[in-house]
């Protein structure tokens, strides 16, 4: 008889999936991982349906206006050219434009809290935008969204084929606040601390060190000593000398170290940017007033 999943086993289960999978990451030219979370698909689809209402039904009401302005006894053909006209411009400029003035937004993204920015973070411009409605009348309107969901299942973000060709992502803003834990300084690593030399970690390696001090009071204790010896043999090799302390130790005096040199680093650039800024302003000696 297959064992049931308890809620601490799916808490660890998502622990190490966090440690472990960075493929939801962005990373961009400089190597640099952004704390970027792409929406999932619920959430796509259901932007998407309110926006596809919200479209319908601007062109519905401005099939009738253009009706009311008609000149009686105009051509079928004028009609036709008026009416896909009148598509072309509120499937692919109207999106476009509200996806450039809003930085990203639509109907459907405000109500579910989305945004579609650029692959490095930054807001989209009109060529995204336009680039993604034009294909989006292939992807979307034209298989009915089932091209954009094969395309979203079989990526390794949910990106349709808009955003592939626009390099874009859509991203999720209205996540819950958390509140990170204050990793303090074991007092067994005072003395460690005053002579170690802990050398700057990849980005992708503090990101690991962060996700795993905010779930450890979760996971199980095997579990959590388990990642906290594997963690500690990655940073063993940007610290010297390493202490002969538990690894959770070790990785606490790690980051609180390095929290501590970047702190007085930050104040010493905030230093010299106003020592800089008074001698920018001050009046030079005998000028006049």
């Amino acid at each position: 008889m297959p064992k049931r999943s308890t809620p601490r086993d799916l808490t660890d289960a998502r622990f190490v999936r966090t440690l472990d999978d960075a493929g939801d990451e962005l990373v961009v030219g400089e190597a640099v991982a952004l704390d970027v979370l792409p929406a999932g698909i619920v959430l796509r689809l259901a932007a998407a349906l309110l926006d596809g209402l919200c479209l319908v039904a601007l062109y519905v009401m401005l099939l009738i206006g253009l009706a009311r302005v008609w000149p009686r006894g105009l051509d079928d053909a004028w009609q036709a050219a008026a009416q896909i006209a009148s598509l072309v411009v509120v499937l692919v400029l109207v999106p476009a434009a509200v996806e450039t003035v809003t930085r990203g937004k639509s109907v459907g993204r405000y109500a579910f809290g989305t945004r579609v920015v650029r692959l490095d973070g930054g807001a989209v411009s009109f060529r995204h935008a336009f680039t993604r409605a034009l294909v989006a009348l292939l992807e979307l309107w034209g298989t009915f969204g089932s091209l954009a969901l094969l395309v979203a299942l079989f990526g390794s973000r949910p990106r349709r084929l808009g955003d592939l060709l626009a390099g874009t992502v859509v991203q999720h803003e209205r996540l819950p606040r958390t509140r990170d834990p204050v990793v303090l300084l074991p007092p067994t690593l005072t003395g460690w601390a005053s002579v170690a030399d802990v050398r700057v970690l990849p980005q992708r390696l503090e990101n690991r060190l962060g996700a795993f001090f905010r779930g450890a009071a979760t996971v199980q204790p095997a579990l959590r000593e388990a990642t906290a010896r594997a963690l500690a043999s990655e940073v063993a090799a940007y610290a010297h000398p390493v202490p002969p302390v538990p690894a959770e130790d070790f990785l606490a005096g790690v980051v609180a170290l390095r929290r501590g040199r970047d702190r007085r680093a930050f104040e010493a650039r905030a230093r010299v940017l106003a020592d800089a800024g008074a001698a920018a302003t001050a009046r030079p000696p005998g000028f006049p007033r």
